[in-house]
């Protein structure tokens, strides 16, 4: 199973999620750095663990007030051989292909920020494309159209629970398991809610190849003997593209 640190970037800081409330969020405290620039905490989670991967979420972009970038630049110099998963608000095919030519990281296209599928529909093939289903209660943040066409979705796909974001309430199980069942074979990835190991172990065993996790880690409610048992342990029941 894969398990993925989570950044949330805002003024070019580390910022704490909660709830998905986002004009709340306050630059991070956590005893896995010093500060909450975005490098010295990235560096304290792979200290905590070595990490394969991590996602980052860049606020200002997404909101159209900027962006991270400069930040993103110094996580990838500073953190030589980690593969970065972005999601900054990308929803038109030119700067898709401007981002991607960077050679920065993969490139996360967040259901909220989309005007219409098309953009998810021509790079579904691009290995270096994620898609990330963004929901707020009951319903999709996006057009409801890419829940309609899931063979045009890329082969990995967040499930987004942004109510559940920082909240300690437990993964969306029965929002995953639907997901999951018309996918048709894609890599599913849990994010929001995921409070310790045995969130993480009822996941693989429901087939969840991923999860995307912070408030844990910064609560020290997900260690590295924890991690260190699940990174290894396969999804139950993933089966491959056909």
């Amino acid at each position: 199973m894969e398990i993925i640190p989570v950044l949330d970037l805002k003024g070019g800081a580390v910022v704490r999620a909660r709830m998905g409330q986002r004009d709340r969020y306050a630059p991070i405290a956590t005893p896995l750095a010093a500060t909450s620039d975005p490098l010295d905490v990235a560096r304290g989670m792979l200290a905590l663990y070595p990490f394969a991967t991590l996602y980052v979420a860049d606020l200002d972009a997404i909101e159209g007030r900027g962006d991270n970038s400069a930040a993103l630049r110094r996580i990838r110099r500073g953190c030589p051989g980690l593969s970065l998963w972005v999601d900054n608000g990308i929803a038109d095919a030119g700067a898709a292909a401007r981002w991607l030519a960077a050679g920065i990281g993969s490139l996360v296209l967040g259901s909220e920020t989309q005007s219409d599928p098309s953009l998810i529909r021509g790079l579904a093939a691009d290995e270096r494309v994620i898609l990330s289903l963004d929901f707020r209660g009951a319903a999709l943040q996006g057009p409801p159209a890419i829940l309609d066409t899931p063979s045009t979705w890329p082969t990995r796909v967040i499930v987004m629970t942004l109510a559940r974001v920082g909240s300690g309430a437990g993964p969306d199980v029965d929002r995953l398991a639907a997901v999951r069942a018309i996918a048709s074979g894609r890599r599913i990835y849990a994010a929001g809610g995921v409070r310790d190991r045995a969130d993480l172990a009822a996941l693989a065993r429901a087939g969840i190849a991923g999860a995307l996790v912070a408030t844990a880690l910064h609560d020290g409610r997900l260690r590295r003997a924890d991690i260190d048992a699940l990174a290894t342990a396969p999804a139950s029941g993933t089966h491959e593209m056909p």
